[in-house]
């Protein structure tokens, strides 16, 4: 099935709200932003009227969506969603090259010493992952 194509949002009309707590977006009078009788988020129209964007100061990266005439599609940064792929190529070479350090030394403190370091550059990204993901 083709995904249809995202219509103009028009300000006269009344839309549901894309936070999926049944709402019902309305225009706020004189200006080019909906307001939702449920959940009191407010939504402004942008790029042209085809994109709706959230203010919030509750979440770090704006959450906007398009219509396409019968519901709201998430638009995706595209940032966002390279992070995951990225911190776990980084833990997998640290992890290669710790593994190897490892290896290689002779005695029982090296290693204990290189899975210690190797432990701790391992948590970092993920932790990084963890923040940034958060909401």
């Amino acid at each position: 099935m083709q995904p249809q194509k995202a219509q103009k949002i028009d300000l006269a009309q009344s839309y549901p709200c894309p936070c999926r707590r049944r709402g019902q977006l309305t225009q706020i009078a004189l200006t080019e932003a909906f307001g939702c009788n449920r959940c009191q988020q407010i939504f402004v129209v942008e790029e042209g009227g085809y994109v709706l964007e959230e203010l919030s100061t509750s979440y770090r990266y704006k959450r906007t969506w398009r219509w396409n005439g019968h519901q709201w599609n998430g638009v995706s940064s595209g940032l966002n969603d390279s992070y995951l792929p990225i911190v776990l190529g980084v833990v997998l070479v640290l992890l290669i090259i710790g593994l190897l350090l490892a290896l290689t030394s002779t005695t029982h403190s090296g290693v204990a010493f290189w899975a210690v370091v190797l432990l701790l550059l391992a948590l970092l990204p993920a932790l990084m992952v963890l923040l940034a993901y958060r909401r």
